[in-house]
């Protein structure tokens, strides 16, 4: 753990993280510089707290003249990476790292990272519920929504940290080394961060850079990607597959999920016994049973987890049936592969309800993965004209306009019959009405509720 004691520190962004970073660098005695975009009036009073830490206010402002005579800068998720600012800093020897490092610093215990372009939350959940019922202290963190830094200083070395973690986290750490890493997938999103395919790729395989000797990188052997990966780690690789086994990891057979490792087999539980739906969710399940039994986790608890985790909110979650008509809020499929893995789930006649913000995505691969069961499209929000183009390109004709988010829902509720689904899930951002996915989720659970 590094000495931080009168240390000067600069935070940027102070959102959830970086309020996060500043507790737990005052909580070290270091001396802290706070700097945000935006002025003191607009977090209507949610930094006074830290008026009684003697901190340097320099809000409303660019970073970038703040930068001298500072021992280390944390800098927000949402704070772009290749910034001149940070350039700078980087350039002068100072280490300008992301929340995430800060917490691995400061927490004695092993960490488990789970990161893809899919399924990274409910995985990061399902693992930590393992290791809760199997009496582990553990937390989830991290892109989760949780920082890493809330909960670093109170870790146990007999503890276990499950961090959700995304490219622009990794691409700010020095020397993070989880025990075990998982990349679950890698389709393309985020390409008006990274710009091309490969600069994603890179970053996301971040996750396994500092590993070494026994610890773990878990890669999908299903996933075009992923299964390319396999000799860049330098460490361990176990791979999981719903479709073959492998060597060793997690693999399916005659129904039952097994574990592979040191050429012991393991038997897990019945696939079918898995609470939560989908292939998608199996990949999901076979990651989590893995990173837990790897640190200790016995295959009953395993087991007795899958068959009674419930989901995580937002994520093809069931919101209420009402005349026939079943509402599922899958408000966290920011891209159109996320939503591709809820369509796979429907087993009922669908109307789907897509569109957002724009994140330059190719949205043809998921109207070519659409199943009969989807029978009516409403698109919304500033991508609505492109997925409609698309869908028309894609020789689709069952698309519908709305132009606010509550008239998508009420047009979805007309198409759809007793016996059918309404489906929300954008393959887009959220950023065009809300705040968050979070945000975009509640507001449709709220109008479900409230339709007579």
């Amino acid at each position: 753990m590094q000495e931080w004691k009168d240390k000067q520190v600069l935070l940027v962004g102070m959102a959830r993280s970086g309020v996060a970073a500043a507790r737990l660098l005052h909580t070290l005695g270091a001396k802290l510089t706070i700097n945000d975009a935006k002025e003191r009036d607009a977090f209507e009073g949610a930094l006074d707290f830290m008026d009684a830490w003697g901190v340097d206010w320099q809000l409303g402002q660019a970073p970038d003249r703040l930068i001298e005579g500072k021992d280390l800068i944390v800098f927000s998720s949402g704070v772009p990476f290749w910034s001149k600012w940070i350039q700078n800093a980087r350039a002068m020897g100072i280490p300008c790292i992301n929340e995430l490092q800060l917490g691995f610093w400061m927490s004695k215990a092993p960490f488990v990272a789970i990161t893809g372009t899919n399924g990274k939350t409910t995985t990061t959940t399902l693992t930590w519920q393992m290791f809760v019922n199997a009496h582990v202290q553990s937390f989830a963190v991290g892109n989760i929504g949780i920082p890493v830094c809330t909960h670093a200083l109170e870790m146990r070395p007999d503890g276990v940290m499950v961090a959700e973690v995304a490219p622009f986290q990794l691409v700010s750490t020095l020397d993070f080394r989880p025990r075990v890493s998982a990349i679950l997938n890698i389709t393309e999103d985020h390409l008006n961060w990274f710009h091309t395919m490969e600069n994603y790729i890179d970053k996301k395989c971040l996750v396994f850079a500092h590993q070494r000797g026994d610890d773990v990188c878990i890669l999908n052997a299903d996933n075009d990607i992923t299964a390319t990966l396999v000799n860049r780690p330098q460490c361990r690789v176990m791979l999981f597959s719903h479709q073959k086994e492998v060597a060793e990891g997690a693999f399916v057979r005659d129904g039952w999920m097994l574990l592979r490792i040191d050429g012991k087999e393991t038997k897990i539980c019945p696939v079918d016994s898995i609470l939560i739906p989908g292939p998608h969710n199996l990949e999901n399940a076979m990651v989590a049973s893995l990173s837990a039994f790897l640190m200790g986790v016995s295959p009953e608890v395993i087991a007795h987890t899958l068959q009674t985790f419930k989901g995580v909110e937002h994520r093809i979650e069931t919101v209420r049936t009402l005349h026939g008509v079943t509402y599922i809020n899958d408000s966290k499929a920011t891209n159109p592969d996320s939503t591709i893995k809820a369509i796979e789930a429907m087993k009922q006649p669908t109307v789907l309800i897509l569109g957002g913000s724009d994140k330059k995505s190719d949205y043809m691969p998921m109207f070519r993965a659409f199943t009969p069961l989807i029978r009516d499209v409403v698109v919304v929000g500033e991508t609505a004209e492109d997925i409609a183009a698309c869908a028309k390109r894609a020789g689709l004709h069952c698309v519908h306009r709305a132009y606010s988010f509550e008239e998508a829902l009420l047009m979805a509720r007309d198409l759809a019959t007793e016996g059918m689904n309404v489906l929300l899930s954008p393959a887009c951002a959220s950023y065009d009405f809300f705040d968050n996915f979070e945000q975009r989720g509640e507001v449709f659970k709220r109008l479900v509720w409230e339709l007579k």
